[in-house]
């Protein structure tokens, strides 16, 4: 298992994403747009593998929310979708909180959402 990204929520994702091509050296790869949620993000890849999602949509606020600005979530990549289906399965027995998935979305990640213990969002992935 290896951390495969980590989320963040910004205002401005066209700044964000200059902001970190110029100061740190990262690449991004095309913009993902989802027309009917309105979310967008660049996923900005850095030379040692490691990657930063930056995300928008319009209902994002400071305030406690679904989509609060700042960092939003960690993935895990697990290697197969099985891991994702069995570690899903095993954190919603075990009583934690799934609010998204297993699913396919729309730019082409097979994924789960879990709550750690503090509401932290934990996105599993392949």
């Amino acid at each position: 298992m290896k951390i495969e990204h980590i989320g963040l929520f910004v205002k401005d994702l066209e700044g964000a994403r200059q902001f970190y091509e110029t100061y740190f050296d990262c690449k991004a790869g095309a913009k993902y747009q989802n027309t009917k949620t309105r979310f967008q993000s660049y996923f900005l890849s850095f030379e040692n593998g490691a990657r930063l999602e930056i995300m928008t949509r319009p209902e994002i606020s400071g305030e406690n929310s679904l989509y609060p600005l700042g960092f939003a979530h960690i993935a895990f990549s697990l290697g197969s979708k099985e891991a994702v289906d069995t570690l899903t399965n095993r954190l919603k027995a075990d009583g934690y909180q799934i609010i998204n998935g297993p699913r396919t979305t729309g730019d082409g990640y097979y994924e789960s959402v879990a709550l750690d213990p503090e509401g932290n969002q934990l996105e599993l992935t392949v």
